[in-house]
């Protein structure tokens, strides 16, 4: 495991916080959780049927006898949950419909993080992003000022770290939704000991290209910079304007970044998404998340491809947000 990671493990041990994991009989949910508790790092909270989930424990050699496993059904503060979530819906669920979707793995932990029994939430190894997203959307909400989440990666090789955003959540962002991003990663970038220097991302450098496209990415540097004035940041960019010095020199010299940044942030999902891929597959950097920013309690969605490794590591990384709020 990286110094990075050895790091988070040793401040959120103590901590010892309570995170989440609704998929209580994935085989890899389980393996990484028995790691974290075995560890000494945090406590799971498996949701499920404790028959179902000790029975796929055995199966894999696995004892989960020192985990914590809730079932909706028989949760004994399960009706504390359905009013709390009657009143943060404001009218949008009845009782009975409220019962029902507190049901949902889902929905059962965001309420067990909203109403505090919880730091965060780790999902996504059996559920897609809609089904993690939609009810830390319809709970947990976003901060305030911050309009909409966004997801990022820590991409890590040895002692390289950097922060790639947004690479999971919006499809087509506005210049609002691009600054809002950026001021966000480059608080997640804290959270992991990197000193953000964020760059606004785009097939230009300072304005050596001019179009619509182009423009969304120089306004929202100008948002961001309104938002977050003591901020290290700057663009339009072309990647290796933001990260290699010497080309840097060339083509933004006067750019507080001068080839440094840290914090990338894409103009687009598309292009986000094939960026880390990218580095991860051909730059052999892992990486890890999405984790998602801007909510008031930290809810993280793995990938359905993940391993037992992604799994541990997230729940670590989860933690030190709660941590961190």
């Amino acid at each position: 495991m990286s110094d990075m990671f050895t790091s988070i493990a040793e401040k959120v041990k103590q901590g010892y916080p309570s995170i989440v994991f609704p998929e209580g009989t994935d085989e890899r949910i389980l393996e990484a959780t028995v790691r974290l508790k075995n560890e000494g790092i945090l406590n799971p909270i498996l949701v499920g049927k404790e028959e179902e989930i000790t029975s796929k424990a055995d199966e894999l050699g696995l004892d989960v006898s020192g985990l914590d496993i809730y079932n909706p059904v028989t949760y004994e503060a399960f009706d504390e949950l359905v009013a709390s979530f009657i009143e943060r819906r404001r009218g949008k669920a009845t009782e009975e419909e409220a019962r029902k979707i507190l049901q949902t793995p889902n929905y059962f932990g965001t309420m067990l993080v909203y109403t505090g029994k919880a730091a965060g939430l780790v999902s996504g190894a059996a559920h897609s992003t809609g089904d993690t997203v939609r009810p830390a959307l319809q709970i947990i909400k976003t901060k305030e000022g911050v309009k909409k989440t966004s997801g990022v990666f820590v991409m890590v090789k040895g002692d390289q770290r950097y922060i790639f955003g947004d690479c999971a959540i919006n499809i087509a962002p506005d210049s609002n939704d691009l600054a809002e991003t950026a001021v966000e990663a480059a608080k997640t970038a804290r959270v992991f000991d990197i000193d953000p220097k964020v760059a606004m991302l785009s097939f230009s450098t300072k304005g050596s290209a001019v179009s619509p496209e182009t423009e969304k990415v120089t306004e929202a540097v100008n948002i961001a910079k309104e938002k977050a004035p003591d901020l290290v940041l700057d663009g339009e960019f072309q990647f290796d304007a933001a990260f290699v010095p010497s080309v840097a020199q060339k083509k933004a010299p006067d750019s507080p970044l001068k080839g440094e940044a840290n914090v990338f942030v894409f103009p687009s999902l598309e292009a986000g998404n094939i960026g880390y891929k990218i580095a991860q597959r051909l730059g052999e950097f892992e990486a890890i998340g999405p984790i998602l920013q801007g909510l008031n309690k930290p809810v993280n969605d793995l990938s359905r491809g993940c391993n037992v490794e992604d799994v541990y590591k997230l729940g670590l990384i989860t933690a030190m947000q709660g941590l961190s709020e």
